[in-house]
């Protein structure tokens, strides 16, 4: 066995390869760069799957980073239990081929009750009195605690929203080589989603991205300088390019305007009754699936998708199937917007009226991806006292909502999970050695990992 490891490095791709990229863009021409084919959708989950387990979505059941549960009535996305992949791993696999195999897998997604031998993913603590308090959890449990002593506690609030910045990724990479000097693992998945938050927020707009590039750039940097040192195989990949958008289509609000959606009024707010609802649509970028609760208005359903501006794909049951998405947990129709659009989870006809979890970070209860929750409301000039207030509050043990979130969808210029894109926007891998194809699937860069190792 060989050691290996493999560098997520989110949202990357050749369009924001350059001068803001030093390291990177001389490790590219010393070394052998391969496009991936963007698996549909194009999605943290859905390629994190497809690269661990060599199966597309029909197999491995992540047909995005979340979806409707038919049975429970009710939407979760972010999940973390592993046992959602329902696919053999990479780790698993190659823990047969030789039992001393041992992998880490540092923030990779569905790391909860994973096999790995060593895992650490984000877990926030809830605390009755309504509080999330930054936290992750870890395989062994006591990993979390050495890691935490050693490298401080993880910085949850800057992994995810409007104070996402390099913190989170740089604590993601000190643990991942924590680790590799306690336990010396065979295989080690790295995720650093670093660009993820300047794309979506900017597009690929150099002027506005430059610092972050030369952010990630130097981690990597430090990263690939360590593992080499170590005589270890460096993979360096994404999951998805991230290209420039400018139309934010409200799927949801479209059906309710056709009489498909039922709210409950809560406190004069509405919230989104999906098991009620004739139809409704889990929004997840430039992805929807749109489950159709009453069958007899799947053909008026139908009818009212294929008419909607910037949806490039309406695939039905057997359309999925040439999208290796036909699957039970898939939306009776599937959405792809066009490049230049992307879906919002909007519901409400009426800002007045929105549910109070939209103007929070707030990912779990939200019934779609939002990805406005990395700005503070731009129309306030105020906003950033108003947080200051709220964050007082929750240091005075007082309940709080830190609603800060904006509800103009129209702030995001960055989007992904279509697949009609130029190549400059695909996921790329970066080997050591050249492949024999210049492009090839999501599934995969399994047989690749696999012969890295073996």
């Amino acid at each position: 066995m060989k050691k290996t490891v493999v560098i997520d490095i989110v949202g990357l791709s050749t369009s924001v390869i350059g001068e803001h990229t030093p390291f990177l863009k001389k490790y590219f021409d010393e070394h052998h760069l391969t496009h991936i084919k963007p698996v549909l959708p194009a999605v943290t989950t859905t390629a994190q799957s497809c690269y661990v387990t060599g199966k597309f979505p029909e197999e491995h059941g992540i047909v995005g980073n979340g979806w409707y549960d038919r049975e429970d009535s009710e939407v979760k996305f972010w999940k973390q239990s592993n046992k959602l992949v329902k696919a053999e791993k990479i780790w698993e696999a190659a823990k047969q081929q030789n039992p001393n195999f041992t992998c880490s897998k540092m923030f990779w997604w569905y790391n909860m009750y994973a096999t790995a031998d060593f895992s650490v993913t984000p877990r926030p603590q809830y605390h009755a009195d309504g509080v999330k308090a930054p936290d992750c959890y870890s395989y062994p449990a006591e990993l979390r605690d050495e890691l935490q002593a050693e490298l401080g506690t993880f910085p949850l609030f800057n992994f995810w929203g409007p104070n996402a910045n390099i913190k989170s990724s740089k604590w993601i990479a000190d643990a991942s080589v924590w680790v590799d000097k306690k336990h010396d693992p065979t295989l080690t998945l790295i995720y650093l989603p670093h660009l993820d938050y300047c794309l979506q927020k900017f597009g690929v707009d150099f002027s506005k991205i430059h610092k972050e590039l030369g952010e990630v750039d130097k981690l990597v940097e430090d990263l690939v300088t360590y593992y080499k040192s170590k005589n270890a195989q460096v993979i360096l990949l994404s999951e998805y390019g991230i290209n420039n958008v400018n139309n934010p289509i409200h799927i949801n609000r479209i059906l309710r305007e056709n009489g498909l959606i039922s709210v409950r009024v809560e406190k004069g707010l509405e919230l989104l009754d999906c098991g009620a609802s004739k139809a409704f649509a889990t929004a997840d970028h430039q992805i929807a699936h749109v489950y159709v609760n009453d069958p007899s208005k799947k053909e008026a359903v139908r009818a009212i998708l294929e008419k909607i501006q910037g949806v490039a794909l309406v695939l039905d049951e057997t359309t999925k199937q040439e999208y290796h998405i036909n699957h039970e947990r898939s939306g009776d129709f599937v959405l792809m917007a066009d490049a230049d659009s992307w879906f919002t989870y909007y519901y409400w006809l009426d800002d007045t009226k929105a549910p109070d979890y939209a103007r929070l970070v707030d990912i779990h209860r939200k019934p779609g991806y939002d990805p406005v929750e990395m700005f503070m409301n731009p129309a306030n000039p105020l906003i950033k006292l108003r947080a200051a207030y709220k964050l007082a509050r929750k240091l005075l043990g007082f309940r709080y909502l830190m609603d800060v979130i904006p509800l103009d969808a129209s702030l995001v210029k960055g989007s992904h999970g279509g697949i009609n894109i130029g190549k400059e926007y695909y996921p790329i891998l970066v080997t050591d050695q050249p492949l024999s194809q210049s492009e090839i699937q999501a599934t995969d860069v399994y047989d690749v990992i696999w012969q890295h190792i073996f």
